[in-house]
């Protein structure tokens, strides 16, 4: 009998031919969320499920699925989205794609950064809004890079990567926070730090951490007090390290300056949240992994990750 798989959304064709080879694969044809009473009829009776991080793999979609089911491929980093333990209890192998999308979150936490301290869309909204007239000098100023500490809330392959990025823009320090000291940190100057000295003497704060227990709703109230003055906060990582309401006070009361948020809880962030309309804070939807080149390298990762697992080869 063949190998079944099931894939939730669609997918690069790169990713496709690669499960095409030698699986019976079956697919919702659309970018959209799979609706939950289709995805819980279509993944009955398969062997893999390739899904993404907006499916909620829990207990009714494995009950759903059936005991013949081996495998759950995410095209993801995370896999908060996915019941880990259960699938333990019942022998589901769960794999998702950690190298893949490093440089490309990277490469736009550094565009966020830039973008926030050079208040470049309080620019373009100027002019689109007929506010650009003739020049004044302290219009619209941010503040440069240069001489400034960047500061690294968790310094793996993402941190590391924004810090070998903003390194040459004459960075004075940069400095991390993390769980222990990480050998690499030496290759671009970085400091280990305690959390209160990253709040209390980072220019830039970039949220790079995963969220654990002591992450989730860090970021909150009593942190922000303790944020240098006028320094800004970047968060690419995950939405729930970040009290939303609290960074909404914060940013009225200048302390973040001002935020970056590619990432929110919950996604996206209800339309009538004050941080919406809060001028000081940039929200984009989470796109630090949207390149072409990005999102094929993970369709072809998470596709051999299931075809591997499946067919052992």
């Amino acid at each position: 009998m063949s190998v079944q798989a099931y894939i939730t959304r669609q997918i690069p064709e790169e990713g496709m031919s690669i499960l095409k080879k030698k699986l019976n694969v079956s697919s919702w044809c659309s970018e959209n969320v799979m609706p939950r009473e289709d995805l819980l009829k279509h993944v009955k009776g398969m062997n893999g499920i390739l899904c993404t991080i907006s499916d909620n793999m829990d207990k009714e979609v494995l009950d759903a699925a059936g005991p013949q089911l081996k495998v759950i491929s995410t095209l993801s980093v995370g896999t908060g989205h996915i019941d880990v333990s259960e699938c333990k209890k019942r022998g589901i192998e769960v794999l998702n794609t950690p190298d893949v999308a490093s440089d490309s979150a990277a490469e736009f936490t550094v565009t966020l950064v830039l973008l926030v301290a050079r208040r470049l869309l309080e620019g373009m909204d100027a002019v689109k809004n007929g506010e650009w007239g003739l020049w004044k000098p302290m219009w619209i100023c941010g503040f440069e890079m240069g001489g400034r500490t960047l500061g690294i809330h968790g310094l793996g392959r993402v941190g590391f990567g924004i810090a070998r990025r903003l390194k040459p823009f004459n960075i004075e320090r940069i400095i991390y926070h993390d769980l222990y000291h990480k050998e690499y940190a030496s290759s671009v100057g970085a400091t280990l730090v305690d959390l209160p000295t990253l709040l209390a003497e980072s220019d830039m704060l970039c949220i790079c951490c995963a969220p654990t227990p002591q992450t989730i709703k860090s970021f909150n109230k009593e942190a922000f007090a303790k944020m240098k003055e006028g320094s800004i906060l970047i968060n690419t990582s995950r939405g729930v390290i970040v009290d939303h309401n609290d960074l909404d006070a914060a940013l009225k009361a200048g302390r973040p300056m001002a935020a970056g948020l590619d990432v929110t809880d919950p996604e996206p962030l209800p339309i009538d949240h004050p941080l919406m309309k809060n001028p000081k804070c940039i929200i984009t939807p989470h796109q630090g992994t949207s390149t072409w080149a990005t999102r094929i390298n993970m369709a072809k990762a998470a596709a051999s990750n299931l075809y591997i697992s499946l067919l052992g080869h």
